[in-house]
């Protein structure tokens, strides 16, 4: 290649953070190396990609037009990257999955005894997490694959999939709160009792909201706390009928329930071996139910 990858990754990271700094800190290298590796990019193609006068660097019309083209080589590197490592035969001793509660695990059993029959070697360790938590656990290096409920936009080096299923998700509360009650019952309603709120660690703002909140960094303990009668949350249909005793109501409220989608991510920076690999496949592409009889 004739521009260093690493030239590459850190112009696109600055790109996307809005600041050579806090790209530096994504790669985990010293801003002057990132800098300079930017200041050589321009060099090489002629090109000034960042306006720095201003407080932050704000890409330049040429740096627009550059970064669509930089990312298209990023990502065909990657699938050569993941090719290679596809076709290898290094499979890895020990893969991290992090599950999101808002994938209904219709499929998870069978895919847990697919993976225990072909790898059987392999050390699994399963989390739960959601959100941004999910990130932080792959960029950490922490976990190899992920599920996350679809994001409006994820940083430059997490690699993502869509799953095939969605989730439905609905407002719930106690059947003994004042709202399982109401008759007729509006949107604008809500925020007159308090509203459980997912909170992940990673996540240091407090979501807006027009009431009062409580928050939990996951689903279930959002259910455990709808259940004993603090306020409603939004929960996934299939966790309130696994494990809410009977002890919530969906509230008939207009745009309810909605059904989202989930995607499986990795980290590009440390991507998954051949198992991780075939993890992946079995997630965004599952075989026939019958499929999981075969020995």
């Amino acid at each position: 290649m004739r521009y260093s990858p690493e030239a590459l990754m850190a112009f696109v990271e600055a790109a996307d953070t809005g600041s050579f700094s806090a790209a530096a800190r994504k790669l985990r290298k010293s801003q002057s190396t990132v800098s300079t590796a930017i200041a050589n990019l321009e060099v090489d193609l002629g090109l000034t990609l960042f306006d720095r006068q201003s407080r932050q660097p704000v890409l330049t019309p040429a740096g627009q037009r550059v970064l669509s083209h930089v990312q298209a080589i990023l990502a065909a590197s990657e699938r050569l990257d993941e090719l290679a490592i596809r076709l290898s035969a290094q499979v890895e001793t020990r893969l991290t999955f992090v599950l999101s509660d808002t994938y209904q695990p219709t499929h998870h059993e069978a895919l847990l005894r697919r993976f225990e029959r072909r790898y059987p070697d392999i050390e699994f360790e399963c989390q739960i997490a959601e959100d941004q938590d999910v990130i932080d656990l792959l960029q950490s290096g922490r976990a190899h694959i992920g599920m996350v409920e679809v994001q409006d936009h994820y940083p430059p080096d997490i690699g993502v999939a869509r799953l095939p299923e969605q989730t439905d998700m609905s407002v719930f509360c106690s059947r003994e709160h004042p709202l399982a009650n109401t008759t007729g019952l509006q949107p604008e309603q809500l925020h007159t009792f308090r509203q459980l709120c997912l909170q992940p660690y990673s996540r240091r703002e407090m979501p807006q909201t027009q009431g009062q909140i409580w928050s939990a960094p996951s689903y279930l303990m959002l259910l455990e706390m709808a259940e004993q009668g603090f306020g409603w949350a939004i929960l996934p249909h299939w966790l309130v009928q696994q494990f809410g005793h009977d002890k919530l109501v969906s509230l008939p409220l207009r745009g309810w329930p909605k059904q989202i989608s989930v995607d499986a991510v990795w980290s590009k920076n440390n991507q998954p071996g051949p198992a991780g690999w075939w993890f992946i496949d079995q997630l965004t592409n599952p075989p026939s139910p019958d499929t999981d009889l075969l020995p």
